[in-house]
């Protein structure tokens, strides 16, 4: 049942979310610059100051499964700003926190609810025209790769003007100011799967039994966010050794180099409207495997690091955009739940890229990273290749 409908989102509306999605995501990352100065002033190791990006990729982890489909229960307008409200919250409770463990508390409840990203990247698709479907998840997904990239950069730039809670104040104002202009701007918007909170999230299975295109896509997202993270894990110690010897804060800025990836995110749903998802995620696979080529010279060489960067994140955004224009498809009334479910996914994915990357960097170094990445982009491949072939049979 379907209440306040309301009018196709205007460019301004498109372009709000977009912004709102980054400023979301980026509370989740500010930290990670931080982590060596967080360490000093708590008087903690930087194993347990690392902690921080723990606690953080795990709250948002259970936010996915537990928060975004209540998109499909409440009246989305005011779900949004409520979420976002919470995770302003804990920023706050982040710069007033004298005791690590109060930092931990508000990371966590930050991170829990600035997956309100992802409930707006659905809401984003719902009230967009559906000739321009595509286009419009691909701008906001853009404003959300952006918010990943740059919250490296922001917060080390408000580090060095004040201090590390400087960065948590002026994150929270910002994701304040950002909420206020979305209650004012955006519809209201109410759409019920008529189903409680228990029988949603077990809908969710449901979903994936019944849909072979949500199980596929879910998977190549998981494998492609895998790549994204088994490259940029391991990065840092790339650079700060030789021939680079890069400080914190020129690797920090090394993350501008991806942004380029918000490129793709415009094509892909333009390709999407034109009905050619297909085509997109074959190119968006082939280049994920090219780009190891040149990344495996980047020991030497800071072009083939940089072309290698360009390459991953412009594919992998491809893809990423191409599975949501295809999932958000299979079942409109539901796309808050497909959401949770192919994000939980790609969640994981990216969380046993980092894992994985760490470890065969410590045993066989940057070469068996790439040859690492070089293969689970081929296993993605090999799946989408089998998936075309039952196709045309």
């Amino acid at each position: 049942m379907t209440h306040d409908v309301p009018s196709p989102l205007s460019r301004w509306q498109v372009l709000l979310m977009a912004f709102a999605t980054g400023v979301a995501v980026a509370s989740n990352y500010y930290a990670q610059p931080l982590l060596h100065t967080i360490a000093g002033q708590f008087g903690v190791s930087f194993a347990r100051a690392g902690t921080v990006v723990t606690v953080a990729q795990l709250s948002y982890a259970a936010g996915l499964i537990l928060l975004v489909p209540l998109g499909d229960l409440f009246e989305r307008r005011r779900l949004i700003v409520v979420m976002s409200l919470l995770s302003a919250a804990g920023l706050v409770l982040s710069a007033l926190s004298h005791q690590f463990v109060w930092l931990l508390v508000g990371t966590a409840l930050t991170g829990l609810f600035s997956v309100v990203a992802q409930v707006l990247v659905p809401f984003a698709a719902t009230l967009a025209r559906p000739e321009e479907r595509g286009q419009v998840v691909g701008t906001v997904m853009s404003g959300l790769l952006l918010g990943i990239l740059l919250a490296r950069t922001v917060a080390g730039a408000l580090s060095s003007l004040g201090d590390w809670r400087t960065v948590y104040w002026i994150a929270a104002a910002a994701l304040v100011l950002t909420t206020g202009m979305l209650y004012r701007h955006l519809p209201r918007f109410h759409q019920t799967a008529g189903l409680g909170y228990l029988q949603l999230l077990r809908s969710i299975g449901t979903l994936f039994a019944q849909e072979p295109v949500f199980r596929l896509r879910t998977v190549l997202g998981a494998l492609s966010f895998a790549m994204f993270a088994i490259f940029w894990t391991p990065l840092a110690f790339l650079l700060a050794a030789e021939p680079y010897g890069y400080s914190d804060a020129t690797i920090g800025l090394f993350g501008l180099v991806g942004a380029a990836g918000t490129l793709a995110a415009g094509v892909a749903g333009r390709m999407a409207d034109r009905g050619k998802a297909a085509l997109a995620t074959t190119v968006a696979l082939v280049l994920l495997a090219a780009s190891w080529l040149p990344l495996g010279f980047s020991t030497h060489s800071l072009i083939a690091l940089v072309l290698g960067v360009i390459v991953l994140d412009l594919a992998a955004q491809l893809l990423h955009v191409s599975n949501q224009n295809v999932v958000y498809a299979l079942r409109p009334e539901a796309r808050n739940r497909l959401n949770a479910g192919y994000m939980t996914g790609y969640f994981i994915g990216g969380s046993l890229g980092s894992l994985v990357s760490a470890q065969v960097f410590d045993r066989f170094g940057w070469t068996g990273v790439c040859v690492t990445g070089a293969g689970v982009a081929l296993v993605a491949m090999g799946i989408w290749a089998v998936s075309q072939a039952k196709r045309t049979l």
